[in-house]
């Protein structure tokens, strides 16, 4: 006779589920073991407190990339524009903070000017330059590439060439002191700020209107528009925003990175880093790749700093190999 009891209790889907978790927790321990190598050999390299400082360097730095990582994939998600244009709008964006700094002695102002400032360039980007050529690729990455080229010579020409710090408020200048740690306070007001922004996008994402409107988009953009939803008017939207948010970074980002020429590739470059490592069109992905590449460039310039550019594209590079869509995100 058949044992109906022994059959009934056995349930594959259960066993695969449960051979599924058993396979992931051993992967997680396993990968965790070179982490955990890797801190302790970076612990007998510098003090604790060094190590902390670090650690805060990387995130404060990563905070400025989420600004511009935020919206460039905000419009990569939603249009599939690479906006190669960003790296460009930080810098005018910053050079636009310093002069208005210089002529009002606000620096809140001075946000508010490059930020509005840099989204209505934005405006001219995407309805004047980038409208036309909507769905090619190649001009779209080509013509982007050449604004930024063009913003960089107008800059220089403007500002001129020589490293220009933008002036921080009196109470942001100084160190934070805990005990016998000090930490700058304005890197942690650039971290506090990242954060708000970040709770600010969820909520904007997950709780209104346009953000429901945005993650339609984003997974089908042809039944939106069947729907009646004035897609353009989201794409634009969406630009300009991501403009605003490059403005607003140009100004919190130069207040400590300064600005010079060339910073518009260079910044562009870590931004790339970072959407590349999170996930293009994802902002948990945004988050999380600001985080990993701050860490890996404070802590790879600070234990190996000529090979500080090969510890960054390195790990990109394996990532890509194991998760192609990167880590949060996914494949088109």
């Amino acid at each position: 006779m058949t044992d109906i009891g022994a059959e009934a209790e056995f349930d594959p889907m259960e066993t695969f589920a449960a051979e599924s978790r058993a396979k992931r927790n051993k992967t997680l321990a396993l990968s965790s073991i070179p982490f955990a190598v890797l801190i302790w050999w970076i612990l007998t390299q510098m003090s604790l407190e060094a190590f902390f400082s670090q650690i805060l360097n990387g995130l404060s730095f990563g905070a400025v990339l989420f600004f511009l990582a935020s919206g460039f994939t905000l419009i990569f998600g939603l249009m599939r524009i690479t906006n190669l244009a960003h790296g460009g709008f930080y810098l005018v964006g910053g050079y636009l903070g310093i002069t208005t700094v210089r002529a009002t002695g606000s620096f809140w102002l001075a946000i508010l000017v490059s930020a509005l400032s840099i989204m209505v360039l934005g405006l001219f980007t995407e309805r004047v330059l980038l409208r036309p050529i909507r769905g090619l690729a190649q001009p779209e990455v080509l013509l982007t590439i050449g604004l930024t080229f063009i913003l960089g010579d107008l800059a220089l020409a403007v500002w001129g060439g020589d490293p220009m710090p933008i002036p921080k408020p009196s109470w942001l200048n100084g160190a934070l002191r805990v005990g016998d740690f000090a930490y700058p306070r304005y890197r942690l007001f650039v971290i506090a700020c990242a954060i708000l922004m970040g709770v600010f996008l969820f909520w904007i994402e997950k709780k209104t209107r346009w953000g429901a409107m945005v993650r339609a988009g984003v997974d089908d953009r042809e039944m939106v528009a069947a729907l009646g939803v004035n897609i353009k008017a989201v794409f634009t939207g969406a630009f300009m925003f991501g403009a605003f948010l490059a403005g607003f970074a140009g100004v919190i980002g130069g207040a400590f990175l300064t600005l010079l020429p060339g910073q518009d590739f260079e910044i562009l470059l870590f931004a790339l880093a970072v959407v590349i490592i999170g996930g293009l069109g994802s902002l948990k992905g945004a988050m999380l790749g600001v985080v990993i590449v701050g860490l890996i460039d404070s802590f790879g310039k600070a234990l190996v700093p000529e090979l500080s550019f090969f510890t960054l594209f390195a790990p990109m590079a394996i990532i890509l190999m194991v998760r192609p869509q990167g880590l949060l995100g996914k494949l088109s």
